[in-house]
């Protein structure tokens, strides 16, 4: 693939092709098929191209492409790829010139083919832009060689290509066959490539991955992908298939790319174990995929709505809900016997779904629901005083946030602005992002009277996962307000402490670098959530439903998360409960307040069931309150220390597993952290970490002639 100097063309979006029949009504073209326009709109026609033959701005060499026009005859001649308002008729010395210059000189190569820029109209132009907008924006493109798709600028489409060749996409695609999608499977002027992630198919516009250029957004870095043995379950539509998206991130001790839809939906999975059917609303639909995947796993256990506000998203979601078999609801139904055109019996729907097109807003405020995913792009804030006003009693509402610039103390004027908080960069500034989203979120469901209990909470590089418990009453919100406080946090050595109310900032910190040092070594950070990440209780049930919906490239993570929850290692999970980290664990079903819920087996009998589809009201509902506090009463130290910000210079650190067996020992919990691979988790001091770390350091120099060993790795 050649690699030439970068071209600025002036549309930035990848735009597909788009036509309409001759009598004036929408046609779905064959997937990768280009589409002719109606031959009166001469201004707008695509050039007379058919399935079987690639585009003319494709070719092997220029004696090929100055072949397209009879350069040695006499007159005045066009150019086969510009329009003549672009390029007027010239000699042939000059249009010679102009295809080397223009068009050959800044192809890309493929398999011996080379795209040369086309200026054709065969590009769909957008609604929203101005017929004089369009004609300087919507000309200069590419043609793929693969799948005939449009693509403006020259590194999209070098990146198009690549993931055919990490396909093994290496010949022309887009011809017609017998096994092109039916019309009605994509709206007309799209071409969709289709993905399946978790046994859900989703049909994605080829410019998924960039939410500023397209209607449609799909996170390729949400999707979970097994970290030694990556395996692509992609599903082929004439060639065009999405790629299995290379995402690592180091957790513990094994590598795992995290999925925030994979977490969401083991929490759902828990809360319709305790609430049957569940009313669940995933509010930033785009393709559907939150919202397939909860309907085709949990079937009849869920009511699944999916709401976007965008059009060209409510569509697509339509056509992901014909694709995996799932019914639209006031949509038609399916027949119940054979179909009369072809005489096959259709299969019956899954389960089904509620599309809706309306602000997330205004939808939330509208409808009562038990649980409300928010997955917008970028900040969430906008929509958590909604959430709160309409959600249920003991729902759960979760929330991604992807602006990580602004959390992760890249942008402070953005944090302030949408979080209401002062926060700097530090080694612990992942769980100081968490703990910024959850004070967000305990004063919006404070201004409506309720409270938060957290259940989960997960900051990786590319988003921030918080899944709270909602709690009705006064005094719940009370509860939670109380655990907004302020960090106090030391700019020389990084001890920090919440400042409780009353003290002084310098009187807080375990340090004595005030004392030492002149000038402020303090600075107070926050208001932030003091309390408790993680629910432990609730993060084994989520452990469960992984085991049971056959999750196993998220069940490392949650393992983590277990362990972190109680500030213990790996090990004594496994000791205090093989059962449940490597097979299936004695379950029993406890109800309060009439709901069912699936606990581990223990020595205790559970009470007598009630009727599941009830639902009580006052001292049971007390119950559940005391029984959430208790699963929380022992809670984790608050922050970590990084081993590698607070190694000893001229000293080999310890592996970082005998230094956390090294900190048990003294007498100390200690357990590894998701939020840094080499974070020790621990309510020792800095103090405490450091004499520790000092004591079982060795140094560098070990032989007589004082000659360098080399530092060792902390893993």
């Amino acid at each position: 693939m050649a690699e030439l100097p970068e071209v600025d063309l002036a549309q930035e979006d990848v735009d597909i092709k788009h036509g309409s029949s001759g009598d004036g009504g929408d046609v779905a073209p064959a997937v990768g098929a280009p589409v002719k326009e109606e031959a009166a709109e001469d201004a707008e026609a695509k050039p007379p191209t058919t399935t079987t033959e690639r585009h003319i701005s494709i070719q092997t060499k220029l004696e090929d492409l100055e072949m397209l026009v009879d350069l040695t005859g006499a007159g005045r001649k066009s150019c086969p790829l510009c329009p003549e308002d672009k390029f007027k008729a010239c000699y042939s010395h000059k249009l010679r010139r102009h295809l080397q210059n223009l068009h050959w000189k800044v192809y890309v190569e493929f398999e011996g083919q080379r795209m040369c820029i086309c200026h054709l109209p065969c590009r769909h132009l957008k609604n929203n832009l101005s017929t004089e907008q369009a004609s300087g924006r919507l000309r200069a493109h590419y043609h793929c060689v693969v799948c005939s798709v449009t693509i403006a600028r020259k590194t999209d489409m070098v990146s198009h290509l690549k993931r055919h060749v990490n396909k093994g996409e290496t010949e022309a695609s887009y011809s017609g066959g017998p096994d092109v999608l039916p019309e009605d499977h994509a709206p007309s002027g799209h071409v969709y490539e289709i993905m399946k992630e978790l046994g859900t198919n989703v049909q994605l516009l080829p410019n998924y991955s960039t939410p500023q250029k397209s209607d449609t957004y799909f996170n390729r870095k949400m999707k979970a992908n097994r970290s030694a043995h990556a395996r692509a379950e992609d599903v082929r539509d004439e060639g065009m298939t999405l790629p299995v998206c290379v995402c690592v991130c180091v957790c513990v001790c094994v590598c795992v790319c995290v999925s925030s839809r994979q977490l969401v939906f083991c929490s759902l999975a828990v809360l319709a174990q305790e609430r049957n059917p569940l009313e669940c609303l995933d509010a930033f639909g785009a393709t559907g995929i939150m919202g397939l995947q909860w309907a085709k796993h949990l079937r009849g256990a869920v009511k699944v709505t999916v709401n976007d506000i965008s059009e060209a998203c409510i569509k697509m979601i339509k056509e992901n809900c014909k694709l995996n078999n799932i019914r639209v609801d006031g949509g038609p139904r399916g027949p119940r016997g054979p179909d009369g055109a072809g005489g096959e019996a259709q299969e019956v729907p899954i389960n089904s779904v509620e599309v809706s097109k309306m602000d997330a807003n205004v939808i939330m405020h509208l409808r009562p629901f038990d649980y409300i995913h928010l997955d917008p792009y970028g900040t969430a804030v906008n929509y958590l005083d909604a959430a709160f006003r309409n959600v249920r009693n003991l729902g759960i509402i979760s929330v991604t946030s992807t602006d990580t610039s602004s959390l992760y103390a890249k942008s402070l004027n953005v944090t302030l602005r949408h979080y209401g908080c002062q926060i700097v960069r530090t080694e612990y500034y992942k769980e100081l992002a968490a703990r910024v989203v959850i004070a967000t979120v305990a004063r919006a469901a404070a201004r409506c009277n309720k409270g938060i209990e957290v259940l989960l909470a997960v900051a990786l590089e590319h988003f921030v996962l918080v899944v709270v418990r909602v709690l009705r009453g006064p005094s719940q919100a009370d509860e939670s307000a109380k655990k907004l406080r302020k960090l106090v946090h030391c700019q020389w050595c990084e001890a920090r402490a919440f400042l409780r109310q009353g003290n002084l900032a310098d009187d807080t910190l375990p340090c004595t670098c005030h004392g030492s040092l002149p000038g402020r070594t303090a600075l107070q950070l926050g208001p932030l959530w003091s309390g408790p990440l993680f629910n432990t209780g609730f993060l084994r049930q989520m452990l469960l439903a992984a085991v049971q919906h056959n999750m196993d490239d998220i069940q490392p993570l949650v393992k983590t998360l277990i362990c972190e929850s109680e500030c213990t290692t790996l090990k004594s999970l496994v000791h205090g409960a093989p059962s449940l980290v490597h097979g299936a664990p004695a379950l029993t079903n406890q109800v309060e307040c009439g709901v069912v819920i699936q606990t581990l087996q223990s020595g205790e009998e559970p009470g007598a069931a009630d009727p599941p589809g009830k639902r009580k009201s006052g001292e049971d509902s007390g119950s559940i309150v005391k029984r959430l506090k208790l699963e929380a009463s022992l809670e984790h130290p608050a922050f970590y220390y990084s081993l590698h910000r607070h190694s000893i210079r001229g000293m080999n650190m310890p592996k970082l597993n005998k230094f956390l067996q090294y900190l048990s020992e003294a007498g100390f919990r200690v357990s590894r952290t998701h939020f840094d691979p080499t974070g020790v988790r621990t309510d020792a001091t800095l103090e405490q970490f450091k004499s520790v770390l000092t004591k079982y350091s060795v140094p560098t120099c070990t032989n007589s002639s004082g000659t360098c060993t080399g530092r060792r790795s902390v893993l």
